[in-house]
């Protein structure tokens, strides 16, 4: 069995042998025997064997051209530890992770929003007050994310709170509707922006070389920078705990590059030559375009349905074929998105002479497991007694 197998991808319908572990030592019953085998110490492929020891990797560290053999077995020792970690180990350890980032994540949450309600303020009185269009740029930029926070917040509380059923998939998706919402608005109003910054270089009737410099502006901004720039450290060690905290990660990581050039931007228009200030508002409202028309496609991407990682396909593969003794193989497994975390399908086989009840209570036990991993939200598991036929789930055309 190939872990590594590029073929694992999502869709695949190759087929995985399963060499059957030696007996759990548990009671026959389905109840007390749904650990896999890693659970007990098991390792029915042999894969602690392909790992490398600190002795092993340290004398590839010094070898001539051993960067890049050095950072393969790393990440093969990575991916084989994760195999062996028990499924239930993973989701305890997500849980754990959670309760210790619970606290820290809404301080991040709450702290962004009451920064960016302040800094909305600071920032458009700056722009409003200097007339500049870098600083008007940066300025509308501070209002989308004041809103973007307080409606991602709602959605966020929204989508707990849905009922089911009406909505039986439950309300993921609606943050990543709300992103695609709000992208589609932010792009709206700098096009806005960009097109009088053009306006203004092309019917520029001055005979001043600069515009005027307004100090209280600049310091402002600087201030907001100043901001935005702690936020960005504090959210930087908690962007993996929550989707929120990393949408205010980056939001965050943005601002620093944008208000920077802005404040920039804007002075060297008082103090160099006038045109700098309404090309800075052009060159920020491209950046921010770009930067929201990327999150609009990774949403895109994600509501569309793409693939999981090939290591998470890894990882299920090796779970569903250790789990029990009765899975004689592993006909596909598919992970995809639909939102922001997984949809899984997993089709064992078993053999034909299994009794429903167990069939029915291996498969059940299968599917619950990894339900109750992180990122994991339907898992569907489906039973069959040979591996011969088409690719289930496919529309016949």
């Amino acid at each position: 069995m190939n872990l590594s197998d590029p073929s694992r991808q999502s869709g695949s319908s190759t087929t995985v042998e399963v060499v059957n572990p030696p007996s759990s030592p548990f009671p026959p019953d389905v109840e007390q025997s749904i650990t896999s085998s890693s659970t007990n110490g098991v390792d029915p492929f042999n894969l602690r064997n392909g790992l490398q020891t600190e002795q092993q990797l340290s004398e590839i560290r010094h070898r001539k051209a051993g960067k890049g053999v050095l950072k393969y077995h790393k990440g093969q020792n990575e991916l084989i530890n994760s195999l062996l970690k028990p499924m239930q180990v993973h989701t305890e350890d997500a849980k754990i992770e959670e309760d210790n980032n619970r606290l820290p994540v809404k301080i991040a949450i709450y702290a962004s929003m009451a920064a960016n309600v302040g800094l909305c303020i600071l920032q458009m009185y700056a722009a409003i007050s200097s007339g500049s269009l870098s600083l008007l740029a940066t300025g509308i930029d501070s209002v989308f994310d004041m809103g973007s926070n307080f409606v991602l917040w709602w959605i966020h509380r929204k989508s707990k709170s849905l009922d089911v059923n009406k909505w039986p998939v439950g309300g993921a998706r609606l943050e990543n509707i709300g992103n695609i919402i709000y992208g589609f608005l932010m792009g709206a109003v700098n096009l806005v922006v960009m097109v009088e910054s053009v306006r203004d270089i092309i019917a520029h009737n001055s005979d001043s070389s600069t515009n005027s410099f307004h100090l209280p502006s600049i310091i402002a901004v600087a201030a907001a920078l100043c901001v935005k720039f702690l936020l960005f450290l504090y959210c930087t060690s908690l962007r993996k705990s929550s989707s929120q905290v990393y949408v205010l990660w980056e939001d965050h990581r943005n601002d620093i590059f944008l208000n920077g050039f802005g404040v920039l931007m804007s002075a060297g228009g008082s103090k160099l030559v006038w045109w700098l200030d309404p090309t800075g508002a052009l060159v920020i409202g491209i950046g921010i375009l770009l930067s929201w028309g990327r999150t609009v496609f990774r949403e895109f991407e994600l509501l569309a349905g793409k693939s999981a990682p090939r290591e998470f396909l890894n990882f299920l593969t090796y779970n569903a074929a250790t789990f029990r003794d009765d899975i004689e193989k592993v006909d596909t497994v598919r992970a995809y998105h639909s939102g922001p975390d997984y949809f899984v399908e997993i089709d064992i086989v078993m053999s034909s002479d299994t009794p429903l009840w167990k069939a029915h209570d291996v498969s059940q036990a299968l599917q619950d497991r990894i339900e109750a991993l992180p990122n994991v939200e339907r898992a569907f598991v489906h039973v069959d007694h040979e591996a011969t036929h088409a690719p289930e789930h496919r529309k016949a055309v």
